[in-house]
């Protein structure tokens, strides 16, 4: 038996739930798909456990995209507190943390929890697990195959996220269907990863595993993107939100820049600590450094860390602050999708609809989240895009199908 419906959402993760609730409870007879047994696993792991659901400073310029102007319409309809709103009609309570983050007080389940009682106030029908074997124009109507039987829909919604995270079921289920349609899909790629460096390379550092400190971050080369934030040693390479916020704009060969002292202020206290201070070298360049991390950089640049720092030459001085400043070195890599918090790349903007995300190419197609090529800085910033995205594809839906003419069938 064939069923009937208004829409078919594929992906019951964070954009998945948020359409499926808005159009359901708009009147559209919506049906849920996902080939995993559990919804909203990225949602329920994000912020170690208290999801950071969105970021109370969210502009189109925290965004990544061959086409950076695409997301400005969606995250103008629906906004941070658009969704705070919607937190607060259910009585979570949130906080904010620094640099606008938002988090639940009570942990990631009370959001799965509120977006599972929206779709339910939206009639949503849910079938889970259960695969998606075929997708097809038909009429006017799209035709499904699934592992539970046929299905025709007026529109399809594809929310099936990207490659991050293989260990949660993420798949290229939607990339694949993309491009099965001739949709040009920007190569994804892991985001918001750790670096890693060659192991010979990274043997003087691998020392300074769990150390962290605050840098100037620069990475990419267009765009080209600069992060102040933390940066974590790890024992093959780099991590901390600095490094993972420059993972997104990296490319394979290029060299990071990465300002772990101000040069001149750097310079000139060194200086001046020469005429007055007693201090040797390693203790002195601690006062501006971590300790280890000094000590490691003074005997890569050939300074003994116990010569006192007035016996310094005011040209090694020189040489050691420009060297703290500029440090350029080049990850062989990333620690790749298992430790990726997200996938930049995706579905290619240019063929989608920036007001509603339908298909140029195909009638009744959406795609949402984050299988578009639209990748958020850490933060906060892409579950506001999957809110974004979904609300504005579920407002399109609900609109086509207030001028359409009977239900599919």
């Amino acid at each position: 038996m064939t069923i009937e419906v208004d829409a078919v959402v594929i992906g019951a993760g964070a954009a998945g739930l948020m359409c499926a609730g808005i159009a359901g409870q708009r009147g559209l007879r919506v049906l849920l798909i996902d080939h995993a047994p559990k919804v909203a696993e990225k949602i329920r792991i994000s912020g170690g456990g208290r999801c950071n659901f969105t970021n109370r400073t969210t502009t189109p310029a925290n965004f990544l995209s061959e086409n950076p102007a695409f997301c400005r319409s969606a995250l103008a309809g629906y906004t941070p507190d658009d969704f705070i709103a919607l937190l607060r009609r259910h009585r979570i309570g949130w906080h904010e943390k620094h640099k606008g983050q938002l988090f639940c007080d009570e942990g990631s389940s009370r959001v799965i929890e509120m977006l599972l009682r929206e779709c339910d106030a939206g009639g949503v029908v849910r079938w889970q697990p259960c695969d998606v074997q075929d997708i097809r124009p038909a009429r006017g109507v799209m035709a499904l195959e699934t592992a539970r039987g046929p299905v025709r829909a007026a529109a399809v919604v594809v929310a099936t996220g990207g490659l991050s995270i293989p260990q949660l079921g993420a798949s290229g289920f939607g990339y694949e269907l993309a491009r099965r349609f001739d949709h040009a899909v920007v190569e994804p790629r892991p985001a918001l990863v750790p670096l890693s460096f060659d192991a010979a390379q990274w043997q003087p550092f691998a020392a300074l595993a769990g150390l962290s400190c605050e840098v100037r971050i620069d990475a990419g080369v267009t765009p080209r993107a600069t992060f102040t934030d933390d940066l974590l040693f790890t024992h093959r390479g780099l991590s901390g939100p600095a490094v993972l916020q420059a993972s997104s704009y990296w490319r394979k060969g290029e060299r990071l820049r990465i300002e772990l002292a101000d040069a001149e202020a750097l310079r000139t206290a060194l200086v001046s600590a020469k005429a007055s201070s007693r201090r040797t070298c390693g203790n002195e360049l601690a006062q501006y450094l971590p300790q280890r991390l000094a000590q490691t950089w003074l005997r890569l640049a050939g300074i003994d860390s116990a010569t006192p720092i007035c016996e310094l030459r005011d040209r090694d001085i020189g040489r050691l602050a420009e060297d703290l400043s500029r440090w350029e070195p080049i990850p062989c890599g990333s620690e790749g999708w298992r430790k990726a918090e997200v996938t930049a790349g995706g579905v290619d903007t240019r063929e989608l609809s920036s007001r509603t995300m339908e298909s140029r190419r195909v009638p009744g197609l959406y795609f949402i989240g984050e299988v578009v090529d639209v990748t958020g800085w850490l933060g906060g910033f892409n579950f506001q895009w999957a809110w974004a995205s979904a609300a504005a594809c579920a407002r399109s839906l609900v609109h086509k199908a207030s001028r359409s003419v009977p239900h599919p069938g």
